[in-house]
């Protein structure tokens, strides 16, 4: 098939390299546009677009698809599917309807769960022992589209959110190809999402960001992990500086009549009192600093036993 990809981040990149290893007719990628990063606000492009150009292929990265404003282009190219993975706009219904067989989505759970824009963090969040993600044609709604294969992820109880996102990458960029060679031959065909068990997967926001020593040990180490290494969990000292996490596990010792966030042993871990149980911080990165172990904090006599963390 003759292919347009759309798509911006390293989860899309997984998908691009197949498309072109397997050797597929890539006629165009469509990405968002460069967008400032760092103190100096230089204009950084995006994964996907720094990979098609080491490789050829024309690259676009409009403003909006809004009102038929990238139609002409698209119609050019003359796709007869397009790929999109986490491109990062809606698709108008003059683009979803363009290709012959239309625009195949890759996204990263098992629908009808997790429609939308998180799908892996909410999934860690939620203490999920697994995902998976499917392919499916894509329709006007959030997600709601015809599915049309799905491949199951496990994720072991320390992963985080880096380590989901690569292994769904690569079942993602494997399950695409397989889509495509059965959209060709006929053997792959679409089928509703079933109406029973569709979740929301919201984007992460601050808030989300913020730990509550008050929830069990397991929910907090599944929150840090779920956001790590970006954007980041976070709590902060008595003194009010901030302090991020970014590896955690479930603690062995107990805690029993010990507020919440209060810091119960400084040996390897800062290990800290939880409405249920107790969470070994690891990973940390305190306010002005850059990331350390915990034996490293703890070094720096940052904290000290019976300090309480909020």
């Amino acid at each position: 098939m003759r292919v347009v990809f759309m798509g911006t981040p390293d989860f899309a990149l997984f998908s691009l390299k197949a498309l072109v290893e397997a050797g597929e007719d890539v006629a165009g990628v469509v990405t968002q546009p460069d967008k400032p990063k760092g103190r100096g606000y230089a204009l950084l492009p995006p994964p996907v677009k720094v990979y098609a150009e080491e490789r050829g292929i024309p690259v676009f990265q409009p403003a909006t698809l809004k009102n038929g404003a990238f139609d002409e282009t698209l119609q050019k190219l003359a796709p007869d599917v397009i790929v999109v993975a986490a491109y990062g706009k809606i698709l108008p219904a003059s683009v979803l309807h363009m290709p012959p067989y239309g625009c195949v989505n890759v996204h990263g759970s098992l629908l009808p769960r997790y429609r939308g824009a998180a799908p892996m963090q909410r999934a860690i969040l939620d203490g999920c022992a697994e995902t998976g993600v499917t392919t499916m044609l894509m329709d006007e709604g959030l997600d709601t589209g015809d599915m049309l294969l799905t491949r199951v992820v496990p994720i072991g109880e320390n992963d985080t959110f880096e380590d989901v996102h690569d292994r769904l990458g690569a079942a993602g960029a494997a399950l695409l190809l397989e889509t495509l060679r059965g959209l060709a031959d006929g053997s792959v065909k679409p089928h509703k999402q079933p109406e029973t068990g569709a979740s929301y997967a919201a984007k992460i926001e601050k808030a989300d960001c913020e730990l509550d020593f008050a929830a069990p040990a397991r929910a907090v180490h599944d929150r840090i992990r779920a956001l790590s290494p970006v954007p980041l969990a976070f709590t902060h000292t008595p003194d009010g500086r901030l302090l991020k996490v970014w590896k955690s596990r479930v603690g062995t010792r107990k805690a029993e009549g010990k507020t919440p966030g209060t810091v119960v042993a400084l040996d390897g871990a800062v290990t800290v009192a939880c409405g249920e149980g107790t969470v070994d911080l690891l990973g940390l990165l305190p306010e002005g600093k850059g990331r350390m172990n915990a034996v490293d904090y703890i070094n720096g006599r940052r904290l000290s036993v019976g300090d309480v963390l909020r």
